[in-house]
């Protein structure tokens, strides 16, 4: 199983990547974690018309669903299936449609079959694999997922935790999961605030800690504060004296799960 980040930015798009998306290949479809505009990228990396290409949204910040302006760009064969928490629906249809972008009608007039599905809080069986959704503590909603997909040897556990503070749902979603994917917005402790919670790479490492996760990789870099890839390296160094597993990320960087 195949672990591809196409965007590892918050906020917005630097010389240092593009905004939040990464892409899961297993042996039957793709699954994409959130829709930042790295999700560009995607047709570079799903290449095989037969899977079918699942969109998981943690929430609707605008660095997390700016991406999907750019769908017009790809020519999948592939079914898309986008799926977030409720409220999904209504509020994706006032974004993916004119005048921001081209909407959904559009979209299938070019041939993209794309579909909406609002998950339920908890476990949902999604085909051959199930993902659990709770929600994350943030200054909106935000959902976290874990997923539980089928393997060649044994089913391995993805859990994806962004945007959000340290919180009980995140220890729930990533207890000893294969690879817990979270997020890296903050330096230091200095910068947290209740107002806007995030991650500092100490606390992420503390979460993998405390959850018995076999990895740590860190995303959603806030733009602003990790203004090189250095600075990525040293929140990795400074997450390793905690939870010696841990990594960070930068754009078209893989990891074999």
């Amino acid at each position: 199983m195949k672990l591809t980040f196409l965007g590892t930015n918050g906020w917005y798009a630097t010389k240092t990547g593009n905004t939040t998306c990464a892409l899961i290949e297993t042996a039957s479809r793709y699954i994409v974690l959130d829709a930042g505009d790295g999700i560009y990228h995607l047709d570079e990396y799903a290449t095989d018309s037969s899977k079918p290409v699942d969109i998981f949204l943690s929430h609707f910040h605008l660095d997390h669903i700016i991406g999907l302006h750019i769908q017009p760009k790809f020519h999948f064969k592939n079914q898309i299936r986008i799926f977030g928490q409720p409220g999904m629906v209504k509020l994706l249809d006032t974004i993916i449609n004119r005048p921001f972008t081209a909407s959904r009608k559009m979209l299938s007039n070019i041939g993209l079959n794309i579909s909406l599905h609002e998950l339920s809080e908890g476990k949902n069986i999604i085909d051959e694999y199930c993902v659990h959704a709770l929600p994350l503590t943030h200054a909106d909603p935000c959902w976290g997922f874990r997923f539980q997909l089928p393997d060649r040897k044994k089913e391995k556990i993805i859990s994806y935790c962004t945007d959000t503070g340290p919180c009980e749902n995140l220890m729930t979603l990533s207890k000893d999961s294969d690879l817990l994917i979270t997020e890296c917005s903050l330096l230091s402790t200095d910068e947290l605030t209740p107002s806007w919670p995030h991650m500092t790479p100490q606390a992420g490492a503390q979460a993998a800690l405390k959850a018995n996760a076999k990895k740590l990789v860190f995303t959603h870099f806030a733009a602003q504060k990790y203004t090189s890839l250095q600075l990525r390296k040293e929140a990795q160094s400074a997450a390793r004296k905690i939870f010696e597993n841990s990594f960070y990320t930068q754009d078209l960087m893989q990891f074999e799960v």
